[in-house]
């Protein structure tokens, strides 16, 4: 392998080393031990979904509790934006506008950071103060150290994404969830194995279990690589004045257009009410509570359509036909047998919705696969579709960009000794 991929490899490795040791730094003047019992208690509402994904640096208050979700969460509303208002639009497109936006999105993640940790500091107020508290030091103080601890935290996680981004491989924000996610299989297995010891469950069922998980990563890796081609001819004009130019012969058109945002989505829209109507001794309001359950039916059958509406939402964003159908016609090609401009963009629509129809479908059957199989073996056994989904997507990619790091420098040496 060459010595420059080799490199980036291990640039990659180091930073995201640095980003797990981070995940053990904790937050001036708390009870570790206290906050990890609250979080045990609370593993299958919103809490336990961002403890997942901050590799379990929430149970811990780390410096990272928050995670590289303000950030995202700041990214995924200026998308929202840029659909909504031209003006910002057009800014995204061009060279000096994208710093601009760029610079936008860290400011909103700054605010967004700044508001959630300051709800974290007050919010942990409930589990006690002093000596058997989760607080140990003044709840004032506790706040301004807390708030600025977890932004600054926010913020370190925000460049080593941006640093993986720049010199190493793959795409840094995806491959620091991927990290967290990662970093709970040990416990996972461990957990798994300890049933078996326990004789809660059998050698068959843990065998049936890694059958499951193994055919649905495929399944998974089956369809992410999946797309559609759709053939694109040039005028001999444009191709004689472009000898020397590689023209892409096809537009690829991904089943699974909106990746992994659906499935989160519906679950933190899901699990927010579900985590507060829990803090009530209503009657009533614990009666929908108990409706809102993760293990319940009408929390999954909701989760089921949720994932497949923002699958088509985020879809429609996502993927522009009307840009792509002009930058085709401006460059001279066309989708023999369509007309080119509003044909064109007609037809991509048409293709787009019926490939997200299935990959909505994938997303959503993913999403609810863990119910359905402990509602049908009975096993005390879960693994999150979600975060399953996330890692052999975040695999999948960086092992194409591994791949076309690789072609590149063969490319570049071939060039190189004339051939």
């Amino acid at each position: 392998m060459n010595k420059t991929i080799v490199n980036k490899i291990l640039i990659t490795l180091g930073f995201l080393l640095a980003y797990r040791v981070l995940a053990y730094v904790p937050v001036p003047g708390v009870d570790t031990t206290v906050i990890k019992a609250f979080f045990d208690n609370n593993a299958s509402n919103a809490l336990g979904l961002f403890n997942m994904f901050s590799g379990n640096a929430v149970e811990r208050l780390s410096i990272i509790s928050l995670g590289i979700m303000p950030y995202i969460t700041a990214s995924i509303i200026m998308e929202l934006l840029a659909a909504t208002f031209p003006n910002l639009g057009k800014m995204k497109k061009e060279r000096d506008g994208m710093q601009k936006y760029m610079q936008i999105i860290r400011y909103t993640t700054v605010a967004i950071t700044l508001i959630q940790a300051i709800g974290v500091s007050i919010g942990l107020k409930s589990l006690g103060t002093g000596a058997n508290g989760a607080i140990m030091i003044d709840m004032n103080v506790f706040i301004a150290i807390s708030a600025f601890s977890m932004l600054c935290g926010t913020m370190l996680l925000m460049w080593i994404g941006e640093q993986i981004t720049q010199r190493g491989i793959g795409n840094g924000i995806s491959l620091i969830i991927f990290g967290g996610i990662v970093s709970g299989i040990p416990s996972a297995i461990a957990g798994t194995f300890n049933l078996v010891n326990t004789n809660q469950i059998s050698w068959l069922v843990l065998l049936f279990i890694a059958v499951v998980i193994v055919v649905t990563v495929a399944s998974i890796i089956f369809i992410e690589l999946g797309e559609r081609r759709i053939p694109i001819s040039y005028s001999r004009k444009v191709v004689m004045q472009n000898q020397d130019k590689r023209i892409m012969n096809y537009i690829p058109i991904k089943m699974n257009l909106s990746g992994v945002i659906p499935p989160i989505f519906a679950s933190a829209l899901l699990m927010f009410p579900s985590t507060i109507l829990q803090s009530s001794s209503n009657s009533i309001v614990m009666q929908i509570a108990d409706f809102l359950n993760p293990n319940g039916y009408l929390y999954n059958v909701l989760m089921f359509f949720l994932v497949v509406f923002f699958a088509y939402f985020y879809a429609s964003i996502v993927f522009n036909a009307k840009d792509i159908s002009e930058n085709l016609k401006r460059q001279g090609g066309f989708i023999p047998g369509i007309r080119p401009g509003e044909g064109t963009a007609n037809f991509l629509t048409e293709v787009a919705n019926k490939l997200t129809f299935w990959g909505a479908l994938y997303l959503a059957i993913i999403a609810t696969l863990p119910w359905v199989l402990v509602k049908a073996s009975g096993v005390p056994f879960y693994f999150g579709g979600t975060a399953v989904l996330i890692v052999v997507q975040v695999a999948v990619d960086t092992m194409r960009k591994i791949e076309a790091q690789i072609y590149m420098n063969k490319y570049k040496t071939l060039s190189a000794v004339g051939l």
